[in-house]
């Protein structure tokens, strides 16, 4: 099982829309897709349609609670192949505990590998015991970000972090790719800055980008994936690119064509 952080220190890097959005091609390819939502905000569940309602099993349950589970607050979607694990929006993240393995024994525990094809975790930008669980938990990260030159020092910032990580903790944890967002091409200073980011981390791991579209903000007001709510605009064919491209760096297998699962 593949099990993807994405992840940025900088808040404002579209990274829960690259989650929802990727999780929602992966689905839609025929994988089993499990889609985590680490970051309090809770803006996962909102940008598939599913509200918090009190009381609801949630995924910082797990810190809070020792006898928490994972599978208990696994919720279906209504798009085919793809669960959610919803946030707390009420969440206190000094209260997530000394544990930086429980979400990652959870997974293992609990045999979701058996379930799913594949994990992505939507990860909080602080740096907290939260994101430490994401990066502990997964055998890839992706990491959106806006081609401005302030981000590339945040990256500097997250690439330190994940050195750390997999040479002491995680020799498992792999760059995936970094995926810059609101992307125009046109623009000389976004030009510039991804070849600044593909020279110091290298040029193959850029992965197709997401340009600025105004369908995405009105996919999540909508509570669909832009493949769904505006299957023709080009924020839909980006992240159909980039589904593809991450389905090639993983080298899936092609699923069966019986795979699709209605939730």
């Amino acid at each position: 099982m593949h099990v993807i952080a994405v992840s940025n220190r900088k808040g404002g890097t579209g990274k829960t829309t690259v989650s929802v959005n990727l999780a929602a091609e992966l689905a839609a390819s025929g994988r089993r897709t499990l889609l985590i939502d680490l970051d309090s905000q809770g803006h996962c569940g909102l940008a598939l349609g599913l509200r918090p309602h009190t009381g609801q099993p949630n995924v910082h349950q797990l810190f809070t609670n020792p006898e928490a589970r994972l599978t208990t607050a696994i919720q279906p979607t209504p798009f085919a192949n793809l669960w959610l694990v919803p946030a707390d929006p009420l969440f206190d993240h000094s209260q997530s505990g000394q544990d930086d393995y429980r979400l990652k024994n959870a997974l293992v525990a609990e045999s979701l590998a058996e379930r799913f094809d594949l994990v992505l975790i939507d990860t909080p930008p602080s740096l907290d015991r939260l994101l430490i669980n994401g990066l502990l938990a997964a055998n890839r990260v992706l990491v959106p970000y806006i081609p401005h030159y302030i981000s590339v020092e945040s990256m500097r910032q997250l690439v330190r972090l994940l050195f750390r990580i997999m040479t002491r903790q995680n020799r498992e944890l792999k760059i995936l790719g970094f995926v810059p967002t609101l992307s125009a091409e046109h623009i000389r200073q976004h030009r510039t800055v991804n070849a600044q980011v593909g020279g110091e981390f290298g040029a193959a791991r850029i992965l197709p980008g997401i340009r600025n579209d105004i369908r995405l903000a009105e996919s999540f007001a909508a509570g669909k994936p832009v493949r769904l709510y505006a299957p023709k605009s080009r924020s839909a064919q980006d992240f159909a690119r980039l589904g593809q491209a991450v389905i090639l760096h993983l080298e899936l297998p092609v699923p069966p064509a019986s795979s699709a699962i209605a939730p």
